[in-house]
């Protein structure tokens, strides 16, 4: 296979797996949404059972068909993980539960700029001009946002606290034991 069929191959899979991440991470919304405010499903931590229990089911069906390969962590850093974790996707689902899809996805967009601060905070990372008028941007795109189709209250507002600052945390600690 000439170098350029591999490169071309290769970016086709990465585009296939961002798709792929988008389209179910929005349908996952999507479907949490109608079960919880059309149906009144209101038991957030069984969507997130259910969550990890597919979620596992696909890595062993993927390790199994070899796409993927099994990591290992120390323990301490995998119950950190597995901490952040919970604490992420249970915080996700009652905000989502609690708030409106626009609040939910403005707790989301709100976790990038916590990432960078703990970075800030724990690693003295410097970032350059261009990557803090990013942030900026996303900050500025989180103010516009919250002019339309925000409802909150203060329940939710606890819950998208905790998700947030859970799934910024849960981030870091995955970066810092990846590179160890």
């Amino acid at each position: 296979m000439a170098p350029g069929s591999k490169a071309n191959k290769k970016s086709t899979v990465d585009a296939a797996a961002w798709m792929f991440n988008v389209v179910t991470s929005v349908g996952i919304i999507i479907v949490n949404k109608a079960l919880m405010a059309t149906y009144g499903f209101s038991f957030a931590t069984t969507l997130t059972g259910l969550h990890f229990a597919t979620t596992t089911l696909m890595t062993l069906v993927l390790r199994c068909l070899g796409y993927i390969q099994p990591s290992h962590l120390p323990f301490t850093e995998l119950l950190k993980f597995i901490l952040f974790a919970n604490f992420s996707i249970v915080g996700m689902n009652v905000s989502l539960m609690w708030n409106s899809v626009g609040f939910y996805q403005i707790a989301k967009l709100s976790m990038i700029p916590v990432a960078c601060l703990l970075e800030v905070v724990f690693d003295k990372i410097r970032y350059s001009r261009d990557t803090k008028l990013s942030i900026g941007l996303v900050l500025v795109g989180v103010g516009v946002c919250t002019v339309t189709d925000v409802s909150v209250n203060t329940k939710g507002f606890v819950a998208a606290f905790v998700a947030v600052w859970s799934t910024a945390l849960q981030q870091y600690v995955s970066s810092q034991s990846f590179t160890m």
